[in-house]
């Protein structure tokens, strides 16, 4: 897997100050993408150990609430094994710290065990708290969304979800952070 940037303290990916991994490939080529560079898998820098390390070093301090995942396309089969082994390690070193990631596919389809190897994507869903799924829509882009970039896409409690066996939304968001 490639990277495109980190930004070691966005708050613009998900509630507090986060630490956001853009990883590269997408095959959605959403019409008005904000990150369209992205797009291809080779862009930007290899993703190794190193930058794993390089990444939990950032989420060490306190007043950093957690991680965020987006791209490109953090569920392209391509990204899910480095995805989930960054994820693994860091639900080790900071279990308390969230974990949110962004996602063209819609949760059905990423829970349908049908992107890449079935195991490797449940364990990627298992570390998330919160996804914000559905591809953009340039027709449905709505700047007064938090968290989000167009009216179809959806925050997703995972845990919530996972346990329910059906789609239930984040509603943390009016009251502050989950976790």
């Amino acid at each position: 897997m490639h990277y495109a940037t980190i930004k070691n303290c966005d708050i613009a990916n998900g509630p507090g100050v986060r630490v956001s991994l853009f990883v590269s490939g997408c095959t959605h080529h959403c019409k008005g993408c904000f990150n369209e560079v992205a797009w291809d898998f080779e862009y930007g820098e290899p993703f190794t150990q190193a930058t794993i390390d390089s990444i939990l070093e950032m989420l060490k301090p306190d007043y950093i609430k957690g991680i965020t995942i987006l791209g490109g396309e953090p569920f392209e089969p391509q990204n899910q094994g480095a995805v989930a082994e960054l994820l693994r390690e860091m639900k080790k070193q900071y279990p308390a710290k969230s974990i949110w990631a962004y996602s063209g596919y819609l949760f059905e389809k990423i829970n349908s065990g049908t992107l890449g190897d079935c195991a490797v994507t449940q364990e990627l869903l298992s570390y998330l708290d919160v996804l914000v799924d559905g591809p953009f829509i340039e027709e449905k882009k709505n700047l007064n969304l938090r968290f989000r970039g167009s009216e179809n896409q959806r925050l997703i409690d995972v845990p919530a979800s996972l346990r329910e066996k059906k789609v239930v939304l984040w509603q943390d968001w009016q009251q502050g952070e989950r976790n």
